[in-house]
């Protein structure tokens, strides 16, 4: 198959302040001790996918992600980072390399995914469409939807509230509407002749676009050329190209009549759409019926776009770290219930990984689901419970630690406690400090005593 690799790294996620740093940008946050980037390449490379371009936004973060990549896949991948300019989004990112492009496919990939879906069957299910994009979706995570953008604990009975809604013909092979996050609370609208299409449209809220797509590059690079204006391939040109999907000619000429809310082709009420809608699925697939026709006989000569979807089965891991809940969510499930998404480590008896070189005091404890890293060191009397504890730590006596994130070359001190909270590297927590729900950013100093809730605790950048 043709397809050539892209990875859209990021830069220095804002949404993730203070957990990214000028050291640490997105792409290199830890997942169980390991950077978040590693899980892409390694699910590329498993998937013999050996040659891939990383975008990053920013000189510096690139020049560490390069750094990184070099040092942990030579002689494994051919990867390419390049840098683009900060704060021009996914589809930004992609014009930026446009030059670059040279494949009938491009197989685009978050750089923040953590999955088990092998791209290859994206890629399969696109070529056998001979689609303009296929998405792969897969189901919303425990937790709920990460594209909520919740923030801490104290948020996550709020993410309830946020769904995406996707719609797909019967035989869910092909999209027909996509919207998330706040858009759901809009009118929906959808085009008239893909209703008349189809004749019948599944409505899902359990569905998440996990942020791997493939696409036919002639039609990506029209679209990304002609709408200088669209950053983002999921609030731009996903959307865009499903409603434009089933009207190629008027896409390639410019007819702006849809973008301009024409009401005569959208209809509102999405109830009333779904109620109305009588059983007519028989065609196998919808650009078909509409290519030959409203009344499905003389075939006329009109070009449409395929919008295709490839649905991870509900047994597989997959999930995005675009948010801090998310962060906590995906380092506690790799090393729990998805612990085999984790290559070079054995788990003990107790079901924990403890490197061989961690010294444990008198009575300390660390509980299943647990990941202790190399060098650490832990006082008499502490418990760890559901955490991950990163590289060269020094831990006092009396700690206690449970549902939390400890980052490498983390000094806490005697009797601290820390539950449901994430320390960043190099922090140092004075003894008896007490964190709850919150986020300790790279460097800082807690002084003894101290007792934080729900709060987010970062330096002041030097300018």
């Amino acid at each position: 198959m043709d397809f050539q690799v892209v990875v859209l790294a990021g830069g220095y996620s804002k949404t993730l302040v203070p957990l990214v740093s000028k050291e640490v940008p997105k792409a290199l946050l830890p997942v169980a001790n390991t950077p978040v980037l590693y899980y892409v390449l390694e699910l590329l490379e498993l998937n013999e996918l050996n040659n891939a371009i990383v975008v990053v936004e920013g000189e510096s973060a690139a020049l560490l992600i390069s750094a990184w990549i070099s040092s942990t896949f030579v002689d494994r991948l051919q990867v390419e980072v390049i840098a683009v300019p900060e704060d021009i989004g996914t589809a930004g990112a992609l014009r930026a390399i446009d030059h670059r492009l040279a494949a009938k496919n491009i197989l685009v990939v978050s750089g923040d995914l953590v999955c088990e879906i092998p791209p290859g069957a994206v890629a399969a299910a696109h070529s056998r469409h001979d689609a303009a994009v296929t998405a792969m979706l897969c189901s919303v995570p425990v937790s709920g939807p990460s594209d909520s953008g919740s923030s801490g604990a104290k948020d996550k009975a709020k993410k309830t509230a946020r769904y995406n809604i996707i719609g797909l013909d019967p035989t869910k092979q092909f999209l027909l509407h996509i919207a998330a996050g706040a858009e759901v609370e809009k009118d929906i609208r959808i085009q008239k002749s893909i209703l008349q299409a189809v004749g019948e449209m599944e409505i899902h809220a359990d569905l998440m676009d996990a942020h791997m797509y493939a696409f036919k590059r002639s039609v990506l690079q029209d679209i990304l050329n002609q709408k200088e204006n669209f950053q983002s391939l999921r609030r731009d040109v996903l959307p865009y190209l499903v409603r434009s999907q089933l009207r190629c000619e008027l896409l390639l000429s410019g007819v702006q009549s849809e973008e301009n809310g024409n009401g005569k082709d959208a209809i509102q009420n999405n109830k009333a759409v779904v109620s109305q809608l009588l059983a007519n699925a028989s065609a196998p697939s919808i650009h078909d019926t509409y290519a030959r026709g409203p009344d499905g006989s003389a075939p006329i000569s009109r070009k449409t776009h395929k919008c295709c979807v490839y649905i991870a089965n509900k047994s597989k891991y997959c999930s995005r770290l675009n948010s801090i809940q998310s962060f906590s969510d995906i380092n506690r499930d790799v090393v729990g219930d998805a612990n085999h998404l984790l290559s070079g480590y054995s788990f003990s008896a107790q079901n924990n990984i403890i490197h061989p070189s961690v010294i444990l005091g008198s009575k300390t404890t660390v509980g299943p689901q647990c990941m202790v890293g190399e060098g650490s060191q832990m006082g008499d009397k502490c418990s760890v419970k559901k955490s991950v504890i990163g590289r060269h730590c020094r831990i006092g006596s009396n700690v206690k630690i449970a549902n939390s994130v400890v980052m490498n070359y983390v000094t806490i001190g005697d009797g601290c406690s820390i539950q449901g909270s994430i320390i960043c590297s190099n922090v140092q927590l004075q003894e008896r400090a007490i964190f709850k729900d919150c986020q300790v950013g790279a460097g800082f100093v807690v002084t003894t005593g101290s007792e934080y809730k729900g709060e987010s605790l970062a330096k002041k950048e030097k300018q």
